[in-house]
């Protein structure tokens, strides 16, 4: 009994030491990707060249995701790998608002990055083209807006946290390792998960919608102008067609990380003492796509805006 036990233990400190490492590695990974992409847009700031709009919202996105990652990779680690009781209230509290705040930035903006797109590279003709110089000149006032948003939003999320070093036996509570939740219940707690899923559905369907639009007009535009690209352009590597590549990787990327973490997250929320291993799953999905989104964005963000933008500009100059 003395030997099974042993190898019990060890195989759970094993386990425990893996997860840590998994969610050092992922947090090292994204902050490392994050930082140097935000580097690289506000250097724009700073040099001769033109900053689009998008740019504006891809530095707003690289926040947004350096505070999924931070607020919650370390922490993870860290009780992962056997630390508790490190957090005070106000920690707890910080860590898991700040943790909503850029998970709702994150969404939001790349729901706007959708969005701004689909403006962009609309045709003149389109019903769209009206709005292309408010776009261009209102993206700042959108992200601030996005901002403001969450953060008033997610601020109910300081209340029903409380940390490990207060824990009390009078309310029930899920347990996250170094932190509680206290559940609450009535009208009030209902009509705010509400909200948040309002929200989260608004943003994901017309990141969607903006996304599948973008797909269908370069679809259309290829179809117009094949002629031209079968005497002078692979159509295997035309600029359409690797943008349409990066958009349906980007949505579909974000869709499936965004599924997958729900689900987590709605099984721990309905689970009045969730497992040790799906807290952690959850926490590892939560961080999925901030961290590979600057990747995704490094190798295709270039090619996305520019070259599928000057190829319709020029073809309906010559139409």
């Amino acid at each position: 009994m003395k030997v099974n036990g042993h190898h019990l233990e060890t195989r759970m400190s094993s386990g425990h030491v893996a997860v840590g490492l998994v969610f050092a590695f992922q947090t090292l990974v994204g902050s490392l990707g994050n930082f140097c992409l935000l580097f690289h847009y506000v250097s724009l700031n700073f040099s001769e060249l033109r900053v689009r709009p998008t740019d504006v919202i891809f530095r707003h996105l690289t926040i947004a995701n350096s505070v999924v990652i931070l607020s919650k990779g370390v922490t993870q680690t860290m009780a992962a790998l056997g630390v508790t009781d490190f957090l005070s209230d106000l920690g707890c509290k910080l860590v898991f608002y700040l943790h909503r705040v850029g998970r709702g930035l994150s969404m939001g903006t790349t729901c706007l990055l959708s969005v701004c797109q689909m403006i962009t590279i609309s045709p003149w003709t389109s019903r769209w083209a009206q709005h292309k110089d408010r776009a261009a000149h209102n993206t700042e006032h959108y992200t601030v807006l996005i901002w403001i948003l969450h953060l008033s939003v997610n601020y109910v999320i300081l209340a029903s946290m409380t940390s490990t070093l207060r824990s009390k036996n009078m309310t029930p509570k899920q347990d996250f390792g170094y932190c509680y939740a206290t559940l609450k219940g009535g009208i009030v707690a209902s009509l705010y998960r509400a909200l948040l899923s309002v929200l989260d559905a608004l943003s994901l369907g017309l990141m969607t919608w903006a996304s599948g639009s973008m797909v269908s007009m370069l679809h259309r535009h290829k179809q117009q102008v094949q002629h031209l690209h079968r005497a002078h352009v692979n159509p295997r590597t035309a600029p359409e067609t690797r943008a349409t590549q990066s958009i349906v990787m980007m949505v579909s990327t974000f869709v499936t990380c965004y599924t997958l973490s729900s689900t987590c997250h709605l099984c721990i929320a309905l689970s009045k003492n969730p497992s040790w291993w799906m807290v952690n799953l959850s926490a590892l999905l939560a961080a999925s796509f901030p961290t590979v989104s600057p990747f995704l964005l490094m190798s295709h963000c270039s090619r996305l805006c520019e070259p599928c933008c000057v190829c319709m500009r020029n073809t309906s100059a010559s139409i």
